[in-house]
């Protein structure tokens, strides 16, 4: 008989990122000790899109991804993936700056692709992130 491993799936928040509306998505799953954080933009908690460049945007985007892994027990050297999403390709050095101010060491592992549009015109960047809890790679 083989052995089954049941995974947990646990929904995780933090105070400093506002949830999605229920029945949308949740910001961050954490199954076993692997945290899956959803796209993420510079929305405000007021609801509002933070005005400001790639640079300001993948800042504010960054602090929310490290609010949510903490949430979730682990720091930042726990990520391990991201994926960027950005609407003008030729900004992407402003993202890599914020990404710079973030992460030390070996990066996780990413991927940058430019998009025809974002939730809405204003929103110029999303980044998404994968965590191992405690695998601290940095």
């Amino acid at each position: 008989m083989p052995n089954h491993v049941t995974a947990h799936i646990r929904r995780v928040t933090s105070p400093q990122v506002t949830e999605p509306a229920p029945g949308t998505w949740p910001n961050c799953l954490v199954v076993n000790s692997v945290a899956y954080i959803s796209g993420m933009v510079a929305r405000g908690n007021n609801g509002k899109v933070v005005a400001g460049d790639e640079y300001e945007q993948a800042k504010l985007i960054f602090a929310k991804i490290r609010n949510l892994v903490e949430a979730a027990g682990g720091t930042m050297a726990d990520v391990v993936k991201i994926t960027i999403f950005v609407t003008d390709i030729t900004q992407r050095e402003k993202v890599w700056r914020a990404r710079r101010e973030v992460f030390a060491g070996d990066f996780p592992a990413s991927t940058l692709v430019q998009v025809a549009a974002l939730a809405e015109p204003s929103v110029k960047v999303e980044i998404d992130a994968t965590a191992h809890i405690g695998a601290g790679m940095r």
